[in-house]
């Protein structure tokens, strides 16, 4: 395929990942104008509508999604082709492009990234934050992050950070005045913090103790779909909340906030780096891989 067909495939997909022009625009260092008449082109060439556009939103047509799920796999395919052919099989090059939820690459970025942005400075690392599961071949990642329940099961799954827990916390001023919780039915009586998911709904709290599995749906005062803002809302004691420890240590050591139903909370598998092992693993990806295993983060934390 011509260089322009494939510059048209690459605007095509990052449209859909970004739903802008302007944020493809960015991500392939391109002007907006010159991923628009990309796009543009492509659709006149195929006579199709591939994105419905407006003043405030792009989203894929149906016949865009169809699309974008057939050419998705076979440009990862080919890029990975030219990359494994035309560059030595361990000098790390080009982006590292990882998919991760949100929150976990400001986890991750000092511990993992920064060592590994030092060592290997010829590689652009590309982090694309969203809380919604996607195929990462499909949409060109290398790699991505999720919890260890989250990652599909035909995929190479390496450790990243020790096992965690969801903890029900609130501040010492917020206990005194609405009283503690003994049993998560005491829950019903209090406001809480809710956590905003991608499909819209509101995250039940999933509790469990002696084999006791709960879900709670509870009155919430302020829903929020990011960690530190959930953090934020519960040290200004508008609530009770669900929050994940990584998030709150140190608000934790300094009794900022005060954990209740500590029984109710176990722990589960942390966050994993996970990848194909079906498809050429380029020298970028295999070096953040070695220095996982090198840092050993999971046991580290």
């Amino acid at each position: 395929m011509h260089r322009t067909g494939m510059t048209e495939l690459e605007a095509v997909l990052a449209v859909a990942r970004r739903n802008s022009f302007r944020g493809a625009a960015q991500e392939l260092g391109m002007s907006t104008t010159a991923v628009s008449s990309a796009v543009a082109g492509l659709e006149a060439r195929l006579k199709v509508r591939l994105f419905n556009r407006s003043t405030r939103s792009v989203a894929l047509t149906d016949a865009g999604l169809r699309y974008v799920e057939r050419i998705a796999p076979a440009l990862a395919a080919i890029k990975s082709a030219g990359e494994e052919a035309g560059s030595g099989p361990d000098v790390p090059s080009g982006t590292l492009r990882i998919n991760a939820p949100q929150g976990a690459a400001n986890l991750l970025l000092a511990p993992l990234f920064n060592v590994y942005a030092q060592r290997y400075p010829d590689v652009r690392i590309d982090i694309v934050s969203e809380s919604r599961m996607i195929d990462v071949v499909a949409e060109g990642f290398d790699a991505g992050i999720r919890l260890a329940e989250s990652v599909p099961q035909d995929m190479i799954a390496v450790p990243l950070s020790r096992d965690v827990r969801m903890l029900v916390v609130a501040t010492p001023a917020y206990l005194e005045h609405h009283g503690t919780p003994r049993h998560p039915r005491d829950l019903l009586q209090h406001r809480s913090i809710g956590m905003r998911m991608s499909h819209g709904g509101i995250y039940q709290w999933e509790l469990e103790h002696k084999g006791q599995k709960l879900q709670m749906d509870l009155p919430v005062r302020i829903a929020l779909n990011e960690m530190p803002a959930i953090r934020q809302a519960l040290l200004l004691g508008l609530g009770i909340g669900f929050i994940s420890e990584w998030f709150i240590e140190d608000e934790l050591k300094t009794g900022a906030l005060v954990p209740v139903l500590a029984p109710w909370c176990p722990s589960f598998g942390g966050l994993r780096l996970y990848y194909s092992g079906h498809r050429f693993v380029p020298a970028r990806l295999r070096a953040l891989v070695s220095l996982v295993h090198e840092l050993r983060l999971a046991e580290a934390q």
